[in-house]
């Protein structure tokens, strides 16, 4: 920046010139920017397997157990009574794997990523998820603008796993995400009103639960925070905070 100088009289006696390094700033642009794109790389290497996998699973596992049901049908219907029953027995068993099956490869890759942003896809996955779990639920979303595609799944993918646990472990009525634009990232908070537990901070490395782990690696890995708040008998919050600075932006 330079300014002139001036004496009393308003007389031009010279100017002054100030330089500012900006060099510093420029690296850690830099190193944001490749972190940004490293994180890219890892999250679309990620979500391609599970997509490769969700429709592997699909059209060849899936489909060869409902072949394996509808024979199993037929040959019930050609058998005396004693054995038929036992043949529809084993016919319930197969058809039980083949809804498990379905609910993994939802799990993997739920439609609403492929389709959506972030809020359709979340909205998606708690509709299916609150049915099969018999809970109900509440979507907050206070979003400024949706987030880069790959801070968009990692939101996804932490409050999948926040709900999992809800749903295996909270004996919940209800759950509650809430999303907002916070900091130049995207804050998230999912609770619910089950029974809660007694939780030290480092619950997840002293107890392998790799739930918990899995949740604060995803969100540490992007630049961001992660944390569980919870007392026995007041329910349980997973709560996080990602970056959701697009690369190039100041």
């Amino acid at each position: 920046m330079i300014t002139a100088l001036r004496d009393g009289e308003g007389r031009l006696r010279g100017f002054g010139k100030v330089t500012r390094d900006l060099s510093e700033r420029r690296d850690a642009e830099r190193a944001l920017d490749e972190r940004g794109r490293l994180l890219t790389h890892l999250v679309r290497a990620q979500e391609e397997e599970r997509r490769r996998i969700a429709w592997d699973v699909h059209d060849d596992t899936i489909q060869s157990m409902v072949a394996v049901g509808m024979r199993l049908q037929l040959l019930a219907a050609a058998l005396p009574a004693e054995h038929a029953e036992a043949v529809l027995r084993l016919n319930d068993t197969v058809g039980a794997a083949v809804g498990r099956l379905r609910d993994l490869t939802f799990h993997l890759h739920p439609p609403g990523l492929d389709s959506g942003g972030l809020v359709d896809a979340l909205s998606e996955y708690l509709e299916q998820f609150a049915d099969g779990a018999g809970l109900s639920y509440d979507l907050v979303p206070n979003l400024d603008e949706e987030p880069p595609p790959e801070i968009a799944i990692t939101v996804f993918r932490i409050c999948q796993e926040a709900l999992t646990n809800v749903r295996k472990h909270a004996r919940a009525s209800s759950v509650r995400v809430w999303l907002a634009t916070a900091g130049q990232g995207v804050h998230v908070k999912v609770g619910d009103d089950g029974v809660g537990f007694d939780y030290p901070g480092d619950a997840p490395a002293r107890r392998g639960h790799f739930g918990l782990i899995e949740m604060r690696e995803r969100a540490e890995i992007s630049g961001g925070w992660w944390q569980l708040h919870s007392r026995p008998g007041e329910g349980a919050t997973v709560e996080f905070w990602v970056p959701a600075v697009r690369p190039g932006r100041p």
